[in-house]
């Protein structure tokens, strides 16, 4: 029996209602229904191919064309048309062709999304108009292909503005991620934070994140301007516990505390409490610490353990500050490559900072890493009497200067033991309800939180290029786009067009 009289359409069709039946009967072999479906595809096409002239032939007769055979080639069309969509829908193919393959997963990401434990809702709130549509719709395209335990639905929160408000949404381009009654919330389309997110979720045990209180800090339930309650809620929303702790009551640092937090206290820290904070990162501790300047903590003793220093005076930038605004309110745009910043794609507002020392070989046994630094026309006013609007070289220290740092131990520790680690900021103001909704603001307060809560499994998976690049112009900046756009080009187009007009004029 040639291939030609082998009975490949009804072989074909009785294939397609086999891989129907199968799928309908247990849609977990799928292994069996696409083996199906594919050789009835084989078959169909063999068919038609071999079968060719005989079916335009036979499709050409007037009798065939108002007959049920007619009616027979539409089925066997569709049934091709139905199974290479079933193939597509169950195993499609997609092609990376971006220049930093920047919507391929990377290892880690797949074995999170592998070993998911929990079904996943993301619910995005962003426009086609705005700069992270597109990236988080290609890259949790890919997390959807990977998990069928992953939902993504995308919302216009102008379209739909009270479902935005529902969650809390106050900016564009923020994922929330929902699972078994925690919600975790996004805002950057990046690989790091989306996986991360999963991480968090998919975890029964929240890490707990506690604020030292009894030295006139910062109040986590203050809802004026120089409170944190938005700076709680956030972590909140990031999947965190938040707690305060007093160590004149504590003699120890509580034993459940993955971040400990001094967020601008203004009187003194005792020795007590110091040795307390000391003995937490001893033993592996994490600590987060904001200080302001002009306030008497006395934490230099402790700081000096650690080999760090708090500088002198306030900050003064003439570059990189609020278009403006005070010369202290500093816009800082320049960062070093670290896992806190390695995604911050906004500048961070610091209004009134003071900077950070280290000294190498006090601290010889840690790793520092300045975070952050003002400019090269800046400098630390040590006399703020009336308007700063030189530097004095005798009194000032000159730019730049670090205002943030991290510090991590050069040997790392065994494995299965703790990873101590500390962040330091010369300013708390930044992540007070004031300005904590400032993109960049917020941005780093979660970062650095995330790096100390060791959030990290997703170490080595590499930045990839930010889907959004931020303009915020500096102040000579904004006076050269003043001067191009208001002054330089329409006087540039009406000179032209008085040039042309008299050339016509003459002719």
């Amino acid at each position: 029996m040639s291939l030609k009289t082998f009975p490949l359409g009804i072989l074909g069709t009785v294939l397609v209602v086999a891989g129907m039946i199968a799928y309908s009967l247990s849609p977990d072999l799928f292994w069996a229904v696409t083996i199906a479906e594919s050789l009835a595809l084989i078959c169909l096409i063999l068919f038609f191919l071999l079968h060719f002239e005989a079916v335009k032939a036979f499709s050409g007769r007037r009798s065939t064309r108002m007959g049920m055979n007619s009616l027979l080639m539409v089925l066997l069309f569709s049934a091709i048309l139905i199974i290479v969509n079933f193939l597509a829908a169950r195993h499609s193919v997609r092609w990376d062709l971006s220049e930093n393959q920047n919507f391929t997963l990377a290892p880690q990401t797949y074995r999170v999304l592998r070993t998911l434990p929990h079904d996943v809702k993301v619910t995005v709130f962003t426009r086609e108009k705005d700069a992270g549509y597109q990236a988080y719709k290609e890259r949790l395209e890919s997390y959807r292909q990977a998990s069928t335990k992953l939902t993504v639905e995308f919302i216009d929160p102008e379209k739909q503005p009270k479902l935005a408000q529902n969650y809390g949404i106050f900016r564009t381009d923020t994922a929330i991620f929902e699972s078994g009654g925690q919600t975790i919330r996004v805002t950057s389309p990046s690989e790091v934070e989306l996986t991360g997110a999963l991480l968090r979720i998919s975890k029964d045990a929240k890490k707990r994140i506690v604020f030292v209180e009894g030295h006139s800090e910062r109040s986590l339930e203050d809802k004026e301007r120089n409170g944190l309650s938005i700076a709680k809620e956030a972590l909140t929303k990031q999947g965190y516990e938040v707690g305060t702790v007093s160590l004149l009551q504590e003699t120890t640092v509580p034993s459940n505390t993955t971040v400990l937090v001094l967020a601008g206290p203004r009187r003194a820290v005792t020795k007590d409490e110091q040795d307390r904070i000391q003995a937490y990162v001893e033993k592996g501790g994490h600590v987060l610490m904001l200080v302001d300047p002009d306030t008497q903590t006395e934490l230099e003793s402790l700081l000096t353990h650690w080999g760090l220093g708090l500088g002198p005076g306030v900050l003064v930038d003439l570059k990189d500050r609020l278009a403006q605004g005070d010369l202290t309110a500093l816009l800082v745009r320049t960062f070093t490559e670290h896992e806190i910043t390695q995604d911050l794609t906004s500048a961070v507002l610091f209004p009134l900072s003071r900077h950070i020392t280290f000294d190498e070989q006090a601290g010889k046994d840690w790793e520092y890493v300045p975070l952050a630094r003002t400019s090269a026309n800046s400098w630390a006013e040590t006399n703020m009497q009336g308007r700063v609007v030189s530097l004095n070289e005798k009194e000032d220290v000159k730019g730049p200067l670090p205002m943030a740092a991290a510090l991590a131990p050069k040997k790392a520790p065994e494995e299965g033991k703790p990873h101590p680690a500390i962040v330091i900021v010369g300013n708390s103001t930044f992540a007070t309800n004031a300005y904590f909704n400032f993109p960049g603001n917020s941005d780093f307060f979660l970062h650095a939180t995330g790096w100390l809560a060791e959030e990290r499994d997703l170490i080595s998976i590499a930045p990839k290029e930010p889907a959004l690049r931020p303009f915020t112009p500096n102040p000579t900046q904004e006076r050269a786009l003043l001067y191009i756009q208001v002054i330089f080009l329409p006087l540039m187009t009406f000179l032209t067009g008085m040039m042309v007009w008299r050339k016509r004029r003459r002719l």
